[in-house]
């Protein structure tokens, strides 16, 4: 794998440099989440998070109330009532909140599994030129935030509803909303991250390439502190030190919980055999693999991805 161009620092150059922010706390999205999820943000206030992996989700937030700073990817925007944000599945995030006087607006989650039978509303999505992280929050003025927040909660209405074609409703109003942002078509300029807040992109991305299998084929190929840190360039005493103070876990924390994520996500979503999923995940013995899956899990792979097939079935 190409290493990064990412210059080596010494530990007293991380000391000058550090982090002067509040832990930002590790929220992986779910194997299991729902394919679409509606919130309003004044009774679900976001929490300072880092997003540990890529997400399948698009992510849409209107921010009626309280300020806050996104990072998405590498673009970082300082996020003001009137504002909206488009996220794409790909991207790295992270949310720091700057207000302590409440949270206001709505946020919501589509998975493209929620597009099935409407292409062409997945489509609109892949395409809508405000999914990407160079473009990706739009300045309202009052009248198009107030539509827009109409059209949310005719969205969350909907949501809660028994309505039979609920479903054809938020199509139409998220196309309502996505019409509305374009229209609007001022783009947030971005500021520059912090360059420590780089090295924490670096590694994420990297854990997240490092553990997506896609065959039984596949195998883990780096799994150790120290082997993220040399393909990062840095030492591994300092990315550690970064990335636990960033986040308040080790590096070695963070690879054996996306190690765990990956294997509950091929129980639940694969028919591999569980040997299979053992050697891609790079034990050498399936006994490792059990032993490892219980001391997190307190339940055997077996069981685990047993009762996940009963909840489906429920």
């Amino acid at each position: 794998m190409q290493q990064s161009k990412i210059p080596r620092l010494e530990i007293e150059t991380f000391e000058q440099n550090n982090f002067q922010v509040p832990l930002l706390k590790v929220e992986p999205y779910l194997p299991d989440a729902t394919y679409f999820s509606i919130k309003n943000r004044e009774t679900y206030p976001a929490n300072d998070y880092i997003s540990p992996n890529r997400r399948k989700f698009y992510k849409i937030m209107h921010v009626t109330k309280g300020t806050g700073t996104l990072t998405i990817g590498l673009h970082q925007y300082l996020l003001e009532p009137g504002m909206i944000a488009f996220i794409h599945p790909d991207e790295i995030i992270s949310w720091q909140s700057t207000e302590t006087q409440g949270q206001g607006g709505h946020f919501c989650l589509m998975h493209p599994n929620y597009f099935e039978d409407t292409a062409h509303i997945l489509n609109l999505f892949r395409n809508y030129p405000y999914f990407q992280p160079s473009k990706a929050v739009i300045q309202l003025d009052p009248d198009q935030s107030s539509r827009i927040d109409h059209h949310f909660r005719l969205i969350l209405e909907e949501d809660q509803s028994l309505h039979k074609d609920k479903k054809d409703a938020i199509f139409l109003q998220l196309q309502l909303v996505l019409l509305e942002a374009q229209r609007a078509g001022k783009n947030l300029t971005d500021i520059a991250v912090p360059e420590s807040y780089r090295y924490i992109h670096g590694f994420l991305a990297l854990l997240e390439s490092a553990f997506q299998i896609q065959s039984p084929s596949e195998i883990v190929k780096i799994k150790t502190a120290a082997e993220f840190a040399g393909q990062l360039n840095v030492h591994p005493n300092y990315l550690n030190a970064l990335v636990k103070n960033h986040t308040g876990k080790t590096l070695r924390e963070h690879i054996q919980e996306r190690l765990m994520y990956e294997a509950k996500v091929l129980l639940k979503h694969t028919d591999w055999d569980i040997q299979a999923i053992s050697s891609s995940l790079g034990f050498s013995e399936q006994a490792n693999f059990a032993a490892f899956f219980h001391r997190n899990e307190k339940s055997s792979p077996s069981l685990f991805r047993n009762s996940s097939v009963s909840m489906v079935h429920l």
